[in-house]
């Protein structure tokens, strides 16, 4: 038993890793190689390992690991459609990371071409619904769990997301150029946070100390304005974009010198000019870095402007601003009035929604507003506690 343990828990490291890291990145290539590893070990006692994911209970064989009680992927791999998994000997490395890659697709809510799987690969490895044991047929993406399972209740840390976050500012604080990789890997690892369950919720990041404060924002706008895409019916294609979109709305502020982002008092006519740069410095990092982040780019640029043209930057002529920065706009308000600033205390979640309501039309796209300000009475929020 203490075998599949050691897999199960190699195994959700590796999907994990892969989701913030590119193919070819070396912590992607070692997390497969453990997780591989740990499947040979387990297949030296085990010809035919065997688990099921049944809400919070996870199965190996006919045995009960209450071990992973708190486990969490048990929940989000059966709500993707795989509650049973199955290996026999003869998987090979390239085979398994295949495996990997569809699973965590379906993690991740990405479309998967059952056109163009490996017989091979299935005759070695089969996922899928459970009572459908054996079958090499198609699987569907989503599955229904058991109307007497229970989900159990997620810790988020997000602590590897927000590493990736930080590691990003710092790359462009250095060369000036975003790493689009790195920061579409953590969009696609926050999607997967966001849908470990049956309904959505919303893994929102807590931070200890406000000097975290750039990060913890980063990640939460990009959740937030993922979840409001979703709830407003868009494409996955979209919600992803403007994922990265809210990821990066904030990118000019590396720019900006610390004690000035943390300054407790107020701010001085020279920082003031400072801190409405950002946006401005933020547009120009990502389309320089990359032109087809134009969307990404405009947001940057946008997220400040009001719906009645008031705001900053000040435009020399009106125009209307993209849906993505409607949306980043409600969710950047939103998670900065929920944060303790120097100075000033958090607002409580129902104060900064009546605000947002109070102030759709002159300053929040209205269909934005109160689409957000529903969704986020209706949909659960889960903290997690950044150290």
């Amino acid at each position: 038993m203490s075998e599949a343990l050691h897999f199960l828990t190699a195994f959700a490291q590796a999907l994990a890793t892969m989701s913030l890291y590119r193919e070819g990145h070396p912590a992607r290539a070692r997390a497969v190689q453990v997780a591989f590893e740990r499947l040979g070990i387990l297949l030296e006692t085990d010809s035919r390992p065997r688990f099921s994911f049944l809400g919070s209970e996870v199965i190996y064989g006919e045995l009960a690991l209450r071990e992973l009680g708190e486990w969490g992927w048990g929940t989000r791999l059966a709500s993707a459609g795989v509650q049973r998994l199955e290996f026999e000997r003869g998987t090979s490395v390239e085979e398994f990371e295949v495996f990997l890659d569809e699973v965590l697709a379906r993690l991740t809510l990405q479309a998967v071409d059952s056109s163009v799987r490996s017989p091979e690969r299935r005759s070695t490895i089969k996922f899928g619904a459970v009572g459908v044991k054996g079958s090499d047929a198609p699987v569907p993406i989503t599955a229904t769990l058991p109307a007497s399972s229970t989900p159990s209740a997620f810790v988020y840390t997000l602590g590897e997301e927000a590493e990736t976050v930080r590691w990003m500012h710092g790359e462009v604080q250095a060369s000036g150029k975003l790493p689009l990789p790195e920061a579409e890997s953590v969009v696609r690892s926050l999607s997967l946070a966001m849908h470990g369950d049956r309904n959505i919720v919303m893994p929102l990041v807590q931070m200890k100390e406000f000097d975290q404060y750039t990060t913890t924002h980063s990640l939460n706008v990009s959740v937030l304005t993922m979840g409001l895409a979703e709830w407003m019916g868009m494409s996955p294609r979209d919600i992803r974009a403007f994922g990265v979109a809210g990821l990066l709305h904030d990118l000019g502020k590396v720019r900006i010198p610390k004690e000035v982002l943390t300054k407790p008092g107020k701010l001085t006519v020279e920082e003031w000019v400072l801190i409405r740069r950002h946006p401005v410095d933020g547009a120009k990092i990502i389309y320089e870095s990359d032109r087809d982040l134009d969307l990404a780019a405009a947001v940057a640029y946008e997220h400040h402007i009001m719906i009645n043209g008031r705001g900053y930057p000040r435009r020399h002529f009106e125009r209307g601003v993209h849906a993505a920065s409607k949306l980043v706009h409600v969710c950047d308000v939103y998670d900065a009035l929920r944060t303790t600033r120097p100075y000033r205390d958090a607002w409580e979640a129902d104060r900064v929604l009546e605000h947002i309501e109070k102030r759709a039309g002159p300053d929040f796209d209205e269909e934005a507003a109160v689409a957000f300000c529903t969704m986020m009475r209706q949909w659960e929020r889960r903290e997690a506690v950044l150290s």
